[in-house]
Order: C-alpha cells, then sequence, then structure tokens
C-alpha cells in the first residue's frame, strides 16, 4: 500500500490537480494544508528545502509540483 500526503495551501491550482489526480488513479491520501499548519509548513521546509507546494511524499520519495509522471513512477 501507497503512503502518501500531500501539502497543499487554501489557494493552489495545482494542489488541486495533484489531489484531483491522485483521485483518479483511485490513490488514497493525506493532505496536509500546511496554510493552515504553521508546524507542518516548518516541517516541510526543514525536510526538502522548499516552500512551494504541492509537495507530495511518496513512500519517502518527495515529488514537487504537480508532476504525474514522477506520481506514477513512485506509487506501488
Amino acid at each position: 500500500m501507497n503512503q502518501i500526503t500531500v501539502y497543499t495551501t487554501s489557494t493552489c491550482p495545482y494542489c488541486d490537480m495533484m489531489k484531483n489526480f491522485l483521485n483518479e488513479q483511485g490513490l488514497s491520501f493525506e493532505e496536509v494544508n500546511v496554510q493552515l499548519d504553521q508546524d507542518a509548513a516548518n516541517r516541510l521546509v526543514e525536510t526538502t528545502g522548499q516552500l512551494g507546494v504541492p509537495q507530495t511524499e511518496i513512500n519517502g520519495q518527495w515529488v514537487l509540483g504537480f508532476d504525474p509522471e514522477k506520481v506514477m513512477n513512485l506509487v506501488k
């Protein structure tokens, strides 16, 4: 089973595209809105060095931005 977390903000169109893509692929995921959760935002920057969203963690690997091809390469 894939472990997928999508880090988003409330106003990010690419975040919606990523969530829609995962749903279309039948992949379940957890969403963390870094706009509402400052601790998560801080952890994200510490982990990836990036503040931009979406950032998607798939089984311990990171996808920056909306990159469906990379997502499909990482899922089992």
